[in-house]
């Protein structure tokens, strides 16, 4: 069996031994009981200044076969949303040739007719995220010109996602929570923005652990009060929204508001620790699926939901449960680094050539956090090829110093 030393809490090394490697099973028909997006990481060129500030050289050729990688298991790629690194190192110039890369990518898959995703449109494979990164927090007007410049940004990235044919995610915009005043302020801005939409969209709540700039968002400190603006706005428009994708971590919320919603809407869990419940379902109702940890997990994700179109809800809710403790770790606080779990994943699997990040975020977990992923990735069963994941880790361990 591979075995390695990896690093202990108590600053000991202790010796791993790896388990066999999984097979995780494609699908052979598009997969039906859940609607699932895995919300893709990007990978950038070894060889580009990934510092912090830099621009975004992103190494397009594996950034989209990883993209090809989720589709093959028949799930749709949810992109340039913060998995990818939007507000954390990937600038909007790179975010404009990333929506359209992979709607073009997309694209191509639904021509191939493959088995995974036969009858499937771009929409169904890729949603993307329309935001306002592009605006210049400390030159933002204030009052109502403020939000109409929020208006306008949020047009310019609606109208690259809609071109490249990808489904519309209006994610959380630090701009509007930074010159909002009032949950009035929020209803003008979203309720113009779902007015205009050609296709119905997918509206994104991402809480202050992902985000601290998000704090206040829909106008009220308290969530319960945020709620129901929430759901005013949704109610007004029903019909031009898809769906809602909420990252705030706490089931019960997402369980009362999934219970709520006009019942064209779907919700589309983005809670990574309680996924399994939520996705489940309480008998009445479940969660679809957008998830950052589903990028991490995906080839035991799509076996769950495999099952759950086999009819055995209980195969599937085991499978999802034996990765909860690896999507527990990964986000876990602070959380805003959990795209550093993501990439590390990718790497030791083979995906990417080497282990960084646009925007230097290769740094923000320590050699001990890695090492965890690594051993709950195993006992997953998500390491591709124990031998390779082995040597690339032994060698990323040896350039910190660990065993030295």
């Amino acid at each position: 069996m591979t075995s390695l030393y990896l690093p202990t809490a108590t600053g000991s090394l202790e010796r791993y031994e790896l388990a066999p490697a999984v097979e995780w099973a494609k699908p052979t028909a598009p997969l039906t009981a859940r609607h699932a997006y895995a919300a893709a990481h990007v990978i950038p060129e070894v060889t580009a200044d990934n510092t912090p500030g830099a621009p975004a050289v992103l190494d397009w050729d594996t950034t989209l076969a990883y993209r090809r990688e989720l589709w093959s298991y028949g799930l749709g790629v949810a992109d340039a949303m913060d998995t990818a690194q939007r507000g954390m190192g990937l600038d909007w110039p790179a975010t404009q040739e990333l929506i359209r890369r992979s709607g073009a990518e997309a694209a191509a898959v639904v021509g191939s007719n493959a088995d995974a995703t036969r009858g499937k449109t771009v929409r169904d494979l890729l949603a993307c995220g329309a935001g306002t990164d592009q605006l210049d927090l400390a030159n933002l007007p204030s009052g109502r010109a403020g939000l109409n410049a929020v208006v306008e940004a949020y047009r310019e990235q609606i109208k690259v996602v809609s071109d490249a044919g990808a489904k519309v995610i209006l994610m959380a915009s630090r701009a509007l929570a930074a010159v909002a005043q009032s949950p009035a302020d929020y209803q003008y801005v979203y309720g113009i923005l779902l007015a205009e939409a050609d296709e119905p969209v997918i509206l994104h709540w991402l809480g202050t652990m992902f985000d601290p700039a998000l704090n206040g968002y829909w106008g009220n400190n308290d969530v319960s009060a945020a709620t129901e603006i929430f759901l005013e706005l949704i109610r007004a428009q029903p019909e031009k929204v898809d769906g809602v994708k909420v990252s705030l971590l706490d089931a019960s919320h997402e369980t009362a508001l999934r219970a709520a919603l006009p019942g064209s809407v779907r919700l589309y869990t983005g809670d990574d620790f309680n996924y399994p419940e939520l996705i489940h379902g309480d008998g009445t109702h479940y969660s679809d699926a957008l998830l950052g940890i589903f990028a991490a997990i995906y080839p035991a994700a799509s076996a769950a939901l495999q099952a759950y179109d086999d009819g055995e809800a209980h195969r599937g809710r085991e499978i999802l449960d034996s990765t909860r403790e690896l999507g527990k770790h990964i986000f876990s606080s602070p959380t805003f680094y959990y795209k550093t779990g993501v990439a590390f994943l990718s790497w030791v699997n083979g995906h990417q050539p080497g282990f960084q990040m646009v925007g230097g975020l290769h740094s923000g977990r320590s050699a001990l956090h890695l090492a965890e992923t690594f051993r709950l990735a195993d006992k997953a069963g998500l390491l591709a090829d124990p031998d390779v994941a082995a040597h690339r880790f032994e060698w990323l361990l040896a350039s910190y110093g660990v065993g030295a």
